[in-house]
């Protein structure tokens, strides 16, 4: 069956992805060709063009459309959170749930139909309209290679439920148990991360990284995200959904009784107390919050299986995705390449494809975006007035570099699928040496000095770094450092002594690999730090166009371009 799947059109990072018999054939988010970061309200047209392009496919020849967003959600879930948002004291929520389901349900069929009619979707190709949370979930399960898993997914909101618990087997999802609005796990940290100044849906990461700098037992977060009998409830008084409380005349989605609670919001981008100590609370509380609903909901699929499947905003969290992983009961863990919105585009489709028959093939490998060829970079530098070195071995004289404590960015084949780059759009250095991990922020990246960043590893030396080898091909899980692995990744370690690594296998990532192997004869380091090719607040770069304006416009001094070599002392022809 040929489906394309797609996310977006009411919240963040639209993404268009193409199954054709079971296999991932190609997917993209829609911010790498817009350049508007997570691209919010969109629906995803360059990225469906995009991918029926790279499938082959004309929309003529699809069996179906399959859309990660369905208005059946809100008539399911519209009575129950106009009952508790009444019984919260919020009669006006209870209205606008019910009154606006229908016209926000007629609106985004609307918008559908224009963008079937834009991209060209005949009439006889249905659409299949997937709730949110069940493609989060099949975008884990389906794609694990598991032939049975607990799954668990969690975000801020979907249309209105936000936490779902599901047994997968047999190709097919059984929801457990669902939580809607207005609790809401990624609710509850995003609120925390706007209260610590950073942007919501998109700076919950840096509070992940700022928690590792605090001590929880110094900030009092207690009843902000309540446990009890195997269900949770937010504090909708002091954390609720984005916007809706107004303070210092700006909306935030924390009020006044959170600011009376933990004082001022963060401003800057320091670690001044009590910031970090709140941060490690918020960590610590979600991480105890997810342990909370697991051993209440899938503790007996956990024990038959030991799988476990994660999507969702809140699967993006690698610091808790290390916890979990340390359960006696978790074996195995699959976490896809984008956890997060985009991902819903796989999952919509996986969902279809699997009701029509189709077996879903497992995905190891993200690189499922757009690619250029050496003509096409020829003919960019051409146009450009750039003189570039053209080498037989990219890896060869990549390792030369790194060894050597240069700077590269290396951008190689297809855009990976997800919100990092695992060595096809990367900036890479050596990973032992601090120094360079700072001035890859000086230069790039315009971070935060004390965030983290995450190293590519050989995973057949990962266990002489590693106190535990996970399997991580997408950077979603933080381990800690073993002994001797410190001072190899003495620039990426984090404070808590952990790593965010990309275990590189040669058959899933074949030209990093040899670059890994290159490096390490040079080396003895079988590990580079591996970061996104992109700048503070931008997308990262989709492909040579974008490639070489982030290294025309920072301090990057190497850029390897497929098989062209660019150097800062001698781009001008």
């Amino acid at each position: 069956m040929r489906v394309l799947g797609l996310s977006g059109g009411v919240l963040h990072d639209p993404a268009a992805a193409v199954l054709d018999g079971g296999v991932a054939r190609a997917a993209a988010e829609e911010e790498r060709f817009v350049h508007e970061k997570h691209a919010p309200g969109r629906l995803p047209l360059e990225a469906a063009r995009f991918a029926l392009a790279a499938a082959g496919l004309e929309p003529a020849r699809l069996d179906a459309v399959a859309v990660a967003w369905s208005p059946a959600a809100y008539d399911r879930w519209k009575w129950r959170f106009a009952v508790r948002a009444l019984a919260l004291g919020r009669p006006g929520r209870a209205a606008a749930a019910i009154l606006r389901a229908g016209p926000r349900a007629r609106g985004f069929r609307r918008r559908l139909g224009a963008f079937r009619r834009a991209l060209g979707v005949p009439d006889g190709v249905p659409t299949r309209l997937v709730e949110h949370h069940l493609a989060h979930a099949a975008s884990a399960f389906h794609f694990s290679g598991f032939p049975e898993a607990a799954v668990f997914t969690a975000d801020a909101q979907g249309e209105l439920p936000t936490t779902l618990c599901a047994v997968g087997r047999d190709g097919r999802l059984e929801v457990v148990r669902e939580w809607a609005l207005p609790d809401s796990l990624g609710m509850f940290y995003s609120g925390i991360t706007d209260w610590l100044g950073c942007p919501v849906n998109d700076g919950e990461h840096r509070v992940m990284g700022m928690a590792a700098y605090g001590d929880p037992t110094r900030a009092d977060l207690s009843g902000l995200l309540r446990l009890e009998n195997g269900t949770f409830h937010l504090d909708t008084s002091r954390i609720a959904a984005p916007w809706r409380f107004v303070v210092d005349g700006r909306k935030r989605c924390f009020g006044h009784a959170l600011v009376s609670r933990l004082g001022p919001p963060r401003s800057g981008d320091g670690l001044a107390p009590p910031y970090p100590d709140v941060a490690a609370a918020a960590q610590r509380a979600l991480e105890r919050a997810v342990g909370h609903l697991l051993d209440a909901h899938l503790r007996d699929p956990l024990a038959r299986t030991g799988a476990l499947c994660l999507a969702g905003g809140v699967a993006q969290n690698v610091v808790l995705n290390g916890r979990l992983l340390e359960r006696p009961d978790v074996r195995a863990l699959y976490v896809p390449p984008a956890a997060h919105d985009a991902g819903g585009a796989l999952g919509a489709a996986a969902i279809v494809a699997a009701e029509s028959g189709d077996r879903i093939r497992p995905l190891r490998v993200a690189a499922l975006g757009p690619d250029a060829t050496d003509s096409e970079i020829e003919a960019l530098l051409a146009r450009a007035g750039l003189a570039a070195e053209r080498v037989a071995e990219p890896a060869e004289r990549a390792a030369d570099l790194l060894a050597a404590g240069e700077i590269v960015a290396w951008v190689q084949g297809r855009l990976e699928f997800g919100p990092r780059a695992l060595g096809n759009r990367s900036v890479l250095c050596r990973p032992d040496r601090r120094d360079l991990a700072d001035a890859v922020n000086a230069r790039v990246k315009a971070r935060e000095p004390w965030r983290p960043f995450g190293p590519a590893v050989l995973a057949e030396r990962a266990g002489e770094l590693l106190a535990r080898v996970p399997d991580s091909p997408f950077m979603t899980v933080a381990v800690p450092v073993s002994a001797g692995g410190r001072g190899p990744l003495a620039g990426v370690v984090h404070a808590d002594g952990t790593v965010r690594p990309q275990v590189v296998r040669a058959d899933e990532a074949p030209l990093l690999h040899r670059l890994l192997t290159r490096f390490e004869a040079r080396t003895g380091i079988p590990a580079l730090l591996n970061t996104s090719l992109n700048r503070r607040g931008e997308p990262i770069a989709r492909g040579p166009e974008e490639a070489l304006a982030i290294f025309l416009g920072s301090g990057l001094t190497h850029l390897l371009l497929g098989r062209y070599h660019l150097r800062k002392s001698s781009v001008l022809a």
